[in-house]
């Protein structure tokens, strides 16, 4: 059971397929691609950001998204989530077959520029038409406010910016906001009080948040993410991540540690601590580095 002022029960939303991989410079195939999917299915993960359509120059290791959504098992209990950033790759999205489209926009010029080559206005457009055709595809539409703690070329990103950004995308009718330390600088503070005056602002469409480890204080914000009343948080499994246009960027907070972080506080995640862990272990087997430490350490009590 839950302590006081935390829910029962977080949804984890396993991103490691997509942004676990994304920034690896160690070739991943299709199929070992298709098998780590399959293994995170397998240890209970309901939605995965399974692929990205944005133009294969920019993200090598995405070039395979049509040959993924293929391959992927097909069940009525899972969603698979596709990243988009324009009309070309919700295009391409919806023909590969995705349950969700989701899409970013980030809150400085310089991060806007380097990830997505647009202003941030521009994004809100693009947005909008992104919604816009979801909504009629009869799809799942989401959107996360990237870099939402701080940005690594304009450094300090005001709260009063990032929720102004959230009121923005709300207009268009999202199922879900996230919020995301694309850079890993955020701290359990900034996070209360970013979800509470998001919250004033878009009233009760869902709160979705991702965090990275890179100053070893994801975990923290995820607790106290859980505590603000975020209703989905992101992980990959074994740690991987990391951002292509952002320097220093590491992985993201690990889905194995955060299952064990949020069983051991009496919120349910639906996530099989042993069949995570040893899926964390097993990208080890495709020349990878999982960051995660449960695999190492083992779950307690034994």
């Amino acid at each position: 059971m839950a302590s006081a002022g935390l829910p029962n029960s977080i949804q984890i939303v396993e991103v490691g397929p997509r942004d676990g991989l994304q920034n690896q410079s160690v070739p991943v195939s299709t199929a070992d691609k298709v098998a780590l999917i399959e293994r995170a299915i397998a240890a209970g993960a309901r939605r995965v950001e399974a692929t990205s359509f944005v133009h294969p120059k920019l993200v090598p290791q995405m070039a395979d998204a049509e040959a993924v959504m293929a391959a992927v098992p097909r069940r009525s209990d899972v969603s698979y989530i596709g990243l988009v950033l324009n009309r070309r790759g919700f295009d391409r999205a919806v023909a590969a077959g995705v349950d969700e489209i989701h899409t970013g926009v980030f809150t400085t010029e310089s991060f806007n520029q380097k990830n997505q080559g647009m202003t941030v206005e521009e994004n809100l457009r693009a947005w909008e038409e992104i919604a816009g055709l979801s909504h009629r595809a009869g799809l799942r539409v989401s959107i996360s406010i990237a870099a939402a703690f701080g940005c690594p070329y304009e450094g300090e990103v005001p709260a009063s910016r990032v929720i102004e950004l959230a009121r923005r995308v709300a207009e268009a009718g999202p199922a879900e906001i996230g919020l995301g330390d694309t850079i890993g600088v955020g701290v359990p503070t900034q996070v209360t009080e970013l979800l509470g005056g998001i919250r004033e602002a878009v009233g009760p469409i869902p709160l979705r948040c991702h965090f990275h480890n890179t100053r070893n204080t994801g975990y923290a914000n995820a607790a106290a993410a859980v505590a603000a009343g975020a209703s989905a948080l992101d992980a990959s499994i074994g740690g991987l991540g990391g951002c292509p246009f952002a320097p220093a960027a590491t992985g993201n907070i690990a889905t194995e540690d955060l299952t064990y972080l949020m069983e051991r506080m009496g919120v349910s995640t639906g996530i099989s601590l042993g069949d995570v862990s040893r899926a964390g272990l097993w990208l080890a087997d495709l020349g990878l580095k999982p960051e995660a430490l449960l695999g190492r350490a083992g779950p307690f009590p034994s």
